[in-house]
């Protein structure tokens, strides 16, 4: 079982989160074969007071999907404090990860670790490299910038500094999927995905500042939208719609019966 916290989280939290992950499996009879810390802690510019977002895939037993009455397929605890506890059944993870959905492809390269199987972690990493769509990748990452943008980045005269990192982290990874052709995974720790995405140095430099003073203070407060960081993401965004507006391709009767087999393996064999 893999588990990778840095000593800095909360040892209070860390044990809050585990034994939630327990009750689920408890009370809602799953088992949670990968269950990782999301948000701004995983991102890799975190906050003194960023929330923990533990999200988690699970799987039911064998009879719960024989059964007409099928259960809800996402498992929502309450919100206490800075804790949000979320996970997908596996089979709406594969469904949308299929889809072109970036955010099962960002738990799975989540650098921070609370419990997991690495073969489970690896077998689905490989089907997603073999059979997601790049296009449909692109896509979502540049649907999910440009709204980013337009929530936060308004009409650039005063901007929450934080929240610049809303639309940079898509902008980044847009450029990193240009830049590796055979590529359809991103980075999620987001100056790993920097770094290999090779941006101008003056804006690594602000990257690397912004996320320096992010991490020593609450509150960065308002400010201009640096012409540098608003520069980087129209130019991404513009290069996006020109790499990503191609016909996305459906996956193919070979690729649904891999991912069925793999999913149906993963109901008789995870965590046993």
């Amino acid at each position: 079982m893999m588990r990778t916290i840095p000593p800095e989280f909360a040892p209070n939290t860390v044990a809050e989160i585990d034994a939630t992950l327990d009750a689920i499996v408890r009370d809602e009879t799953v088992r949670i074969p990968w269950a990782i810390e999301s948000g701004s802690r995983a991102w890799g510019f975190p906050s003194p007071d960023s929330d923990y977002d533990c999200r988690f895939i699970y799987v039911r037993r064998e009879p719960a999907y024989l059964s007409i009455w099928p259960q809800r397929d996402v498992i929502e605890t309450p919100l206490i404090g800075d804790l949000d506890v979320n996970g997908w059944d596996l089979a709406k993870a594969l469904r949308l990860m299929l889809k072109g959905n970036a955010v099962v492809l960002g738990w799975l390269r989540s650098p921070l670790i609370y419990r997991g199987e690495p073969t489970f972690r690896d077998a689905l990493l490989d089907l997603a490299s073999r059979h997601v769509d790049r296009q449909a990748i692109g896509r979502h990452y540049l649907h999910l910038g440009e709204r980013q943008r337009r929530t936060y980045f308004g009409d650039g005269k005063s901007v929450a500094t934080k929240k610049l990192f809303y639309a940079l982290r898509p902008a980044a990874a847009l450029r990193w999927l240009r830049l590796h052709p055979d590529a359809a995974i991103p980075p999620m720790h987001f100056p790993t995905l920097m770094a290999e995405c090779d941006p101008p140095s003056d804006v690594m430099a602000m990257t690397d500042d912004l996320i320096a003073r992010k991490a020593q203070t609450r509150e960065l407060g308002q400010g201009p939208l640096p012409n540098l960081i608003a520069t980087f993401v129209a130019d991404e965004f513009a290069a996006a719609h020109e790499a990503f507006e191609g016909r996305v391709t459906a996956p193919s009767a070979a690729a649904k019966v891999e991912i069925d087999s793999f999913f149906q393996t993963s109901v008789t064999n995870v965590g046993h």
